[in-house]
């Protein structure tokens, strides 16, 4: 699932191609992709609007319109948004294509071969009840401000394992596994250490791989993994897989300190790799959960 680089990069891409150009059709073959609303609600929704504003919360895309609604889309496991030419051939599994006035014609075709990804557009005043989920979103990394302070009371007023924590949406808006692994890696905590027994010297750590990592991989326009699925607007892959010390690379020798060999926890469908050198659990003890640990 592309994460919160991934999805930045997206939106800098849409600022850059969508804002101030009229929709001029809009074509929705992809029932389950509008499921919240339907694809006559999408077309009317959308035909003869201008976007005036791309933003971002977490891993979901809000694109604002003239009409006062907004448009949310989440990419999911395998969604694509990419901007065609006029002669473009349209990709298989684009349920929604949505075009644009200028001196050419251009698409933005929504791809998902998968279909979990969304579009809806809706009315922002009635948002707490079309997508009660962006309301409950925790701290954006990027587009929020994330001093230390904020960190450490996320970390102090809980008692639970730091990977997880790291994940929960409900908490920080938009780390995935990829960036949760390199961060704690990074930062030489961890997965399985409690985050309210974290020393002030790991809490400075991990807040400062936090801003870095995903500074870093925005910069690099986000990771491009071997299936490919994420790509930006323009179909071009990111580069920021070329720099993971950890991720994906579970058996092979720890790039950071040379001796560890990294090893794969899997607990509640995740898959986490760390190095056991690097990254030692406080105190020698395990976690709180029983989790398999594989070299």
């Amino acid at each position: 699932m592309p994460e919160l680089p991934e999805v930045e990069t997206v939106r800098r891409g849409l600022a850059e191609t969508i804002l101030g150009r009229r929709v001029v059709d809009v074509v929705v073959t992809g029932a389950r992709t509008v499921r919240r609303t339907s694809p006559e609600a999408v077309f009317d929704g959308l035909m003869g609007t201008t976007p005036i504003a791309v933003r971002r919360r977490g891993k979901y895309l809000l694109v604002m319109l003239d009409s006062r609604e907004a448009v949310m889309i989440h990419l999911r496991m395998s969604g694509q948004l990419l901007w065609l030419e006029e002669h473009d051939a349209r990709p298989s599994h684009t349920h929604v294509a949505v075009t644009f006035d200028g001196e050419r014609r251009q698409t933005l075709a929504f791809v998902d071969p998968r279909t979990f990804g969304e579009v809806v557009v809706f009315d922002p005043e009635r948002a707490d009840v079309v997508l009660p989920e962006l309301a409950r979103l925790g701290v954006d990394p990027v587009a929020d401000p994330f001093d230390r302070a904020t960190l450490a009371a996320i970390v102090r007023g809980r008692s639970r394992l730091v990977k997880p924590l790291l994940l929960d949406q409900h908490v920080i808006a938009g780390i995935g596994n990829i960036y949760a692994d390199e961060i704690l890696h990074a930062a030489k905590v961890h997965p399985e250490a409690l985050s309210s027994r974290l020393s002030g010297a790991a809490v400075t750590r991990l807040h400062t791989c936090i801003v870095r990592i995903l500074d870093d991989a925005v910069a690099a326009r986000g990771s491009t993994l071997v299936d490919a699925r994420y790509v930006d607007l323009m179909g071009e892959s990111g580069s920021y897989q070329t720099r993971h010390r950890v991720y994906g690379r579970a058996g092979l020798r720890c790039l950071t300190c040379g001796r560890g060999i990294l090893r794969h926890l899997r607990w509640s469908g995740r898959s986490t790799v760390f190095c056991p050198v690097c990254q030692r659990l406080p105190g020698g003890g395990r976690g709180q959960r029983a989790i398999r640990i594989t070299p």
